[in-house]
């Protein structure tokens, strides 16, 4: 659920930024991305269930958009500004997966707690 949480916020960072104008490429947003890894996670002797790590996130190396703008306050010497490489679509369906994953991450603690408590109850 935390990997969803962090994809989540990660998109959300990028859909807030994806309109941000820049005068120069190196200080535009940067759309990022988090990468993550299978974990098989133990307890005891034997492997009890695979998890997801974080190892990092990563900025896009989508060349950057750039618009000729002479007028405007932050446009180079060249009149050019910069937009951030943010594809709204892609962010889109970022976001419904994340949010899909998560709800069904969520669904599955709500019915494993429920089974546990039922099984509890066999023994009264």
């Amino acid at each position: 659920m935390s990997a969803q949480a962090l994809r989540l916020n990660t998109t959300a960072s990028n859909m807030a930024n994806a309109e941000s104008v820049s005068g120069n490429s190196e200080s535009t947003y940067r759309a990022r991305q988090p990468v993550f890894s299978a974990v098989l996670q133990a307890l005891g002797e034997t492997p009890s269930g695979v998890g997801v790590q974080v190892n990092g996130i990563v900025e896009s190396q989508v060349p950057l958009r750039k618009q000729y703008e002479p007028g405007h306050p932050l446009a180079n010497e060249e009149g050019y500004i910069f937009l951030p490489n943010v594809n709204m679509v892609e962010e889109m369906a970022n976001m419904i997966s994340a949010s899909r994953a998560y709800q069904s991450n969520a669904e599955v603690a709500k019915t494993s707690k429920q089974l546990l408590m039922r099984t509890l109850s066999l023994g009264q």
